[in-house]
């Protein structure tokens, strides 16, 4: 993700990074390429290009903007809900880290094994979401006692929250954890379950494919006859305004193709390497340990 101090308003209309431009620039220059066609055609060809008029393309593109204004919608929907998760995640970690120092007598060094084992979770969390290696993160992190059965599961955070849940009930039994305390670290391993589901069912569940289909299609009809409708009445403008017209609805597809999988790596998803290292941060400061380095979210990765 790429997050930038405020720009003003002429830095905002020729920044570069950070932009679709670069994803779809070929794209426009396709548009721009049947634009000049159209006008070619419209004044030096005996063949006439396609008779029509701008009439059909107002009524369209009100309809058009709407359907891709609603697709945008769904798919920042889907990014809000996943940075709520995520926060939901920290303080939930927060408060579990707070319980086990507060209101259990297990022993300092089993104390530091269920810290290790939470903070564990959320960088296996991130691995899993964005389905790369966690091996290193697994020495780092997980005891050693537990790091071959964490290394064989699938899912990693679920078996990862089975442990922790076995750490309890080791800690009730041997006489360190009433069943008040119990219930309410319960309650926060069960918090971690809800967000760990939501963070899953953000990520198996992706906007319909005919739907996305259906608005592909059509933007880039729309977007292929719209000089057609526009030489007649603007001419040699009409490059102009096509490609204006093409680039806000092939960036808006583009952004909402991000905000889709808001746990990838493209420059609008979120900084989720950013995000595990400061809840890794918090919650050694929160435990009596040195914190990490600060890092700012301005990591930026290429469309894949």
């Amino acid at each position: 993700m790429i997050v930038r101090p405020k720009l003003s308003w002429i830095q905002l209309l020729f920044v570069w990074h950070g932009s679709v431009i670069s994803t779809i620039w070929p794209r426009l220059l396709l548009f721009f390429g049947i634009a000049v066609l159209a006008i070619v055609q419209d004044n030096y060809f005996l063949i006439k290009p396609i008779p029509l008029n701008i009439v059909p393309f107002s009524l369209l593109g009100v309809a058009l903007a709407i359907f891709v204004s609603f697709r945008n919608n769904a798919c920042y929907d889907r990014f809000w809900e996943s940075r709520k998760l995520w926060g939901g995640i920290l303080n939930r970690g927060r408060s579990l880290v707070r319980q086990v120092q507060t209101m259990t007598d297990a022993p300092e060094a089993a104390q530091q094994e269920m810290i290790e084992l939470l903070m564990a979770f959320f960088y296996m969390l991130k691995h899993q979401l964005r389905k790369t290696d966690a091996t290193t993160d697994i020495q780092r992190l997980v005891p050693a006692v537990h790091q071959a059965r964490v290394t064989a599961a699938r899912f990693k955070p679920s078996t990862i929250l089975q442990i922790m849940g076995e750490w309890m009930a080791a800690q009730r039994k041997a006489g360190h954890l009433d069943g008040m305390s119990a219930l309410a670290l319960d309650e926060s391993l069960s918090g971690l379950a809800d967000s760990l589901g939501g963070c899953e069912r953000i990520a198996n569940t992706p906007i319909p494919f005919t739907y996305s289909v259906l608005m592909h299609r059509t933007v880039y009809i729309y977007c292929a006859l719209l000089p057609y409708g526009l030489v007649s009445s603007i001419g040699f403008m009409t490059p102009v305004i096509s490609v204006f017209v093409a680039y806000t609805f092939l960036a808006l597809e583009a952004i909402a193709e991000e905000l889709e999988d808001p746990f990838g790596m493209a420059a609008s998803d979120l900084p989720l390497d950013f995000l595990s290292q400061l809840i890794e941060s918090t919650l050694r400061e929160q435990a009596g340990q040195a914190a990490l380095e600060d890092r700012q979210p301005d990591l930026t990765y290429r469309l894949t």
